[in-house]
């Protein structure tokens, strides 16, 4: 052991020279000065370590910085950290003695200025020697000493080295960078001085871990230069090294068994392997640790990721019984059966409550009539033989009843002045006329008067001023046939002709006339046309009104105005039963007659429908006129005779039953028998329905609910139909019980 700034035993000149750079003259190190009262304490764990930057970029140390604050470590922290740096150079030496003892090659020495290569195989940084000492990466395990102020040390060749062993920038003011987190610091053993009867190399200093630093950059101390020793270059300040970091104790926390947040056991980290310890041999200090094992732990280089693995879920009662320390019952099947019961016994009693109050106050679905009698009745005997004309074409049908049958191609043909039969419709129509009204007075024009005298066509003899009626027009239109009358009431009722004829065609559409077509309101044109079935349904809608049918049972009329009687072409009015309603004859239609006749059945008058088309089998155009209707009076004739009566449905008879929509069926009888008209082979439809009325949910018997009926229209017999038994409205279990 030397005095002051003297060499220490066993080391050489050039290392106590540079101890005595660093310690300073008075024999002290600046470093302790400033690191009194500070305490150990950890730092936080960088994900990823900040290379260091060059001392360029460095902000110059503020004085508070330099102060020792409230949480500095104790001094003997930094002796520690002194005297570990003393004992790294001290291993160095021993290492080389200890090389020269066995054998081996010593240890060359570096040169002055320059620093000692890595003892690891990474490659080292680029630059000069000088900067590369000064700019070392604070994982080496020792600092190089500093170059004299005298010798400027010769550069070394530039090794290749990886990025991030790379300096950024000449290190001249190194700053300590973050070291790993330690969990406990052992204090350094107390520092012995040699004896004087013993060699310096006998002392075995012991590598502490050092203290945690925040980045700080000690200030220099400033010495007076010797009289008997040149004044040397200020030494670079050592920067201190980080150590191995320990890890932390495992947790005592231990989760209950099942709970999802558990996490899976870790592998056991390996033990970092121990620095060798010195070989007793004649070296003066031991050989210092390798640079791998004073830099951080690899864990500590990047964040540690969980390798937790999440669990299946468990039942929610094993879960609660772990959490209350209560282990629970052996599962059994009675067991299980228990507690599911437990648990959905309220859930179907709460439901089945609400859907009993629902079904009891819903409201209850309305009745309704059912038949339950035979849809249909067909009368006795064959069918039906209708004398049918042997050309043309024509139909027949007993109103509201049904169809006699038809004959011919049932196509469009032209149908003269049957036409004015739609004229007249739309007339009534738009203009109806009421129990013994005339209508309104009609002025005849200039043209009606002139058209009167028309020799080639039928006319009725008015003059232009006169004053007529609509009922006294409606006369001179279907009895005489007058053309220039149905051109005057078509300019009367829309203003023009071809304003009517729109009229007319569209009252086609709207009876379902689907192969009319009409295009001058009288029917001279050849272009309108229409079929037998299509006149069927002008017929029975004209035969509504009273005055018409009135118009059209009349042989002949008197009108004043006009001298002499006019008579009716259809001359079949004559004949019993027959009632209209208007005859067509030209060149192109032939002849034509659409017609009316009444049979009585039981005592109620029946209307009979037809028409003849085409009549063509006569010279003369009068005579074939003449034809179609001796054709027309054979139909008649027949269909009078064939058509009758026969009892569908007897009084008392049940023919259906009132179903009150949850399964109750209350039986309902006719009042009465009920007879349907029609002729052998004639297939009737039964219906029974409330009449129009809503039946109830509850009645007594005898109570009429509703009617029977066949037939439609004019046509229809009905009967009126009554309650067998008292109507029941449903009980608690029905309404419990419906679905529906």
């Amino acid at each position: 052991m030397s005095d002051g700034g003297g060499t220490v035993a066993g080391e050489s000149p050039d290392k106590a020279e540079q101890r005595e750079s660093a310690v300073g003259g008075d024999g002290k190190d600046p470093r302790l000065s400033v690191l009194q009262g500070r305490v150990d304490e950890p730092t936080a764990v960088f994900r990823t370590l900040a290379p260091r930057t060059a001392p360029e970029d460095q902000p110059e140390a503020d004085a508070s910085e330099a102060e020792p604050s409230d949480d500095a470590e104790p001094s003997g922290v930094e002796d520690a950290a002194v005297d570990e740096t003393v004992a790294d150079e001290d291993a160095a030496e021993a290492q080389d003695a200890e090389a020269d003892a066995e054998g081996g090659e010593p240890r060359e020495e570096a040169p002055e200025g320059e620093a000692e290569p890595e003892t690891d195989d990474r490659p080292e940084a680029d630059g000069k020697a000088g900067a590369k000492a000064e700019g070392e990466s604070w994982f080496a395990a020792r600092k190089p000493a500093a170059p004299k102020a005298e010798e400027k040390p010769e550069p070394e060749p530039e090794p290749e080295v990886r990025p991030e062993a790379r300096p950024e920038a000449k290190a001249e003011k190194p700053v300590d960078q973050p070291t790993a987190v330690f969990k406990a610091f052992t204090p350094p053993a107390a520092k012995e001085e040699p004896k004087a009867d013993e060699p310096a190399a006998a002392a075995k200093p012991v590598d502490q871990p050092t203290a945690v630093f925040k980045a700080f950059t000690p200030p220099a101390a400033k010495e007076e230069p010797k009289a008997d020793k040149p004044a040397a270059k200020p030494a670079p300040q050592p920067v201190d090294q980080p150590t191995t970091a320990l890890k932390l104790p495992p947790s005592t926390f231990r989760p209950l068994k099942g709970d999802i947040t558990q996490e899976q056991p870790k592998p056991e980290p390996k033990a970092q392997p121990a620095a060798p310890a010195p070989k007793p041999a004649a070296a003066a200090t031991p050989v210092p640790p390798s640079p791998s094992s004073s830099a951080p732990s690899a864990s500590l280089s990047e964040p540690e990721r969980t390798r937790q693995q999440p669990l299946p879920p468990r039942p929610p009662l094993e879960i609660l019984a772990e959490l209350t320390n209560t282990p629970p019952p052996p599962e059994t099947p009675l067991r299980t059966t228990f507690r599911r019961l437990k648990i959905w016994t309220p859930l179907v009693i709460l439901l089945l409550v609400v859907f009993a109050v629902v079904q009891i106050v819903r409201p209850l679905p309305d009745p309704k009539l059912v038949l339950s009698a035979a849809p249909t009745f067909t009368f006795e005997g064959g069918a039906l033989q209708m004398p049918w004309p042997g050309e043309g074409q024509g139909a027949a049908e007993v109103e509201g009843v049904g169809s006699l049958g038809t004959y011919g191609p049932q196509k469009p043909a032209p149908i003269a002045s049957v036409a004015k039969t739609m004229t007249a419709y739309v007339i009534l129509r738009d203009h109806p006329i009421k129990g013994k009204a005339s209508g309104p007075e009609i002025e005849v024009d200039k043209t009606a008067g002139e058209q009167a005298k028309a020799k080639d066509e039928s006319t009725a003899p008015i003059k232009k001023g006169q004053t007529y009626s609509q009922k006294e027009l409606l006369q001179l239109l279907m009895i005489p046939s007058g053309n220039n009358v149905a051109r005057l009431l078509a300019r009367w009722d829309a203003g023009s002709e071809a304003a009517f004829v729109d009229k007319m065609n569209a009252a086609a559409k709207e009876l379902g006339m689907t192969g009319s077509t009409y295009t001058d309101p009288s029917g001279l044109q050849a272009t309108t046309v229409s079929t037998p079935l299509d006149q069927l349904k002008l017929a029975k809608a004209v035969m509504q009104y009273d005055v018409f049918r009135a118009i059209v049972d009349m042989p002949n009329v008197t009108i004043d105005g006009i001298p002499t009687r006019i008579e009716n072409n259809n001359t079949i009015l004559l004949e019993p039963g027959v009632t209209g309603i208007k005859t067509g004859s030209s060149t192109p239609a032939g002849g034509n007659l659409l017609w009316a006749a009444n049979t009585v059945v039981d005592g109620q008058k029946r209307r009979i429908l037809g028409i003849v088309m085409g009549a063509k089998d006569a010279p003369q155009l009068w005579q074939k006129l003449d034809l179609a209707i001796a054709n027309s009076l054979k139909l008649i004739q027949k269909a009078q005779a064939d058509v009758t009566s026969a009892a569908v449905v007897k009084k008392g008879q049940v023919v259906g039953y009132v179903d009150d929509g949850l399964g109750g069926r209350t039986p309902v009888v006719s009042t009465k028998d009920l007879k349907a008209v029609g002729w052998p082979g004639l297939k009737v439809d039964l219906r029974l329905d409330g009449d129009g009325k809503k039946l109830p949910h509850s009645a007594k018997a005898g109570d009429v609910v509703g009617q029977v009926s066949i037939g439609t229209g004019t046509g229809a017999v009905s009967a009126p139909v009554a309650l067998q038994k008292d109507l029941v409205e449903p009980g608690f279990g029905e309404k419990l019980t419906r679905l529906g």
